[in-house]
């Protein structure tokens, strides 16, 4: 039996527990430098709404958002 319906729940205003936070999604820019923790320093060469994608040198990669694994340099 699932109780679950794909809401998040509404929090009590008296709770003690913290809200999650809103995840920060960073914005690109073509021509931005980038480092990425697999394969490393990159520039953006074109950005659309669900990603990016990123030259790598040795490899052309689509990396779709939210980038929690890219940071602009």
């Amino acid at each position: 039996m699932s109780t679950s319906s794909g809401h998040p729940r509404r929090r009590h205003a008296a709770s003690p527990f913290q809200p999650d936070p809103e995840p920060v999604i960073e914005v690109f820019a073509v021509g931005d430098r980038v480092s990425h923790d697999s394969h490393g320093l990159g520039r953006v060469v074109s950005v659309y709404a669900s990603g990016a994608t990123v030259d790598f040198g040795s490899s052309t990669i689509r990396v779709a958002t939210p980038f929690s694994r890219m940071t602009k340099l």
